[in-house]
C-alpha cells in the first residue's frame, strides 16, 4: 500500500485521520469496488476532528492552485492571524492587503483575502467565536451544516463539503473537484454530461457512507497519477492502469490515443 502523500489533500490532515478498514469482496457497487480498489493502493483513512474555521480557509485557499503553492500560503496565515486566540476575530478584523500579501503564494490573493474577510465576518456574526463555529458544524445535521455554509460569500459546494469531511468528520460526504468531477464521469460512474453537484450526489448514493471521505482523497490521487487529464494509464495498455477492467472510458480513444472530456464523447 502506498503512503499518503505529504501534501495536504483538500485539508486532509494525518493528525486528524484514523486507519480505517475496508473489505473489497463485499462491494455492492461498481462505485464502492472501484472505492474498494484505490484501498489497496493507497492509504485507508476516516477523516474528521479538524478545526472548522482552519478548514474552510484551507479550502478557500486550495481553490484553483495546487497543495505545493497553497499549504505555504495556509501556514504564512496561521503563522500570522493563528496565535490571536481566536482565528475568526483575527481575520475578520484583518488588513486585506495584509491578508492578501501573507497568502500571496496561493495565487488569485486579492480575491481569496476578500473571501477569507468577509467568511469570518459572516461566522462572527452569526455565530460568534470560532469554537461557536466549530461546535455547529461538528453537531449540528450535515444538511443543516451544509446549507449554512454555502450561505457564505464565495463558499461553493467543494469547499461546504471539505469543512463537513475534515472538520465535522461527517460520513456520506464525497466532495468533488476537478479530478473526481473528471474521474467519476470518465469511469461511467456519473453520466458523462453530469455537473459537480450531480456527480457528488451519484457517489454519495453508490459509496458507503465510511469510505466516501476516503475515495475523494484517494480519487484526487489517482487522478495524480494515473488518470489525468490529457494523458491517463490506459493509454500505456490495460495493465499500466489499476481500474482499468472497472472503467467505461468515456471520452477515450486508445487505438487513435486521443482524449476529451466525458461531455464531448456524446456530441
Amino acid at each position: 500500500m502506498a503512503e499518503e502523500p505529504a501534501e495536504n489533500i483538500s485539508g486532509g490532515d494525518d493528525s486528524a485521520a484514523q486507519a480505517a478498514e475496508f473489505e473489497p469482496a463485499t462491494a455492492d457497487t461498481r462505485a464502492e469496488r472501484v472505492i474498494d480498489t484505490l484501498g489497496e493502493l493507497y492509504w485507508q483513512k476516516a477523516y474528521g476532528g479538524r478545526d472548522a474555521v482552519e478548514c474552510l480557509v484551507r479550502t478557500i485557499l486550495s481553490q484553483n492552485t495546487s497543495d505545493k503553492a497553497s499549504q505555504p500560503a495556509h501556514d504564512s496565515l496561521m503563522t500570522q492571524y493563528g496565535g490571536s486566540g481566536d482565528l475568526v476575530a483575527a481575520l475578520a478584523d484583518a488588513e486585506q492587503s495584509q491578508l492578501a500579501e501573507t497568502i500571496s503564494s496561493a495565487g488569485l490573493y486579492n480575491q481569496k483575502s476578500e473571501v477569507i474577510i468577509d467568511a469570518a465576518s459572516e461566522i462572527r456574526r452569526a455565530f460568534g467565536t470560532a469554537a461557536d463555529f466549530d461546535d455547529f458544524v461538528k453537531t449540528e445535521s450535515p444538511a443543516a451544516v451544509r446549507k449554512r455554509l454555502l450561505d457564505i460569500h464565495g463558499v461553493g459546494p467543494k469547499t461546504a463539503d471539505c469543512v463537513l469531511l475534515f472538520a465535522g468528520g461527517r460520513g456520506g460526504v464525497f466532495p468533488v473537484d476537478t479530478h473526481v468531477h473528471r474521474i467519476a464521469r470518465r469511469l461511467g460512474l456519473a453520466p458523462a454530461d453530469a455537473d459537480h453537484e450531480a456527480v457528488r450526489e451519484a457517489l454519495e448514493a453508490a459509496v458507503p457512507a465510511q469510505k466516501c471521505g476516503f475515495g475523494h482523497t484517494a480519487m484526487i490521487q489517482f487522478g495524480r497519477e494515473y488518470c489525468s487529464a490529457r494523458k491517463p494509464a490506459c493509454l500505456d495498455g490495460p495493465e499500466a492502469c489499476p481500474l482499468y477492467d472497472d472503467c467505461d472510458r468515456v471520452g477515450i480513444d486508445e487505438v487513435g490515443e486521443s482524449v476529451v472530456d466525458p461531455a464531448e464523447a456524446l456530441d
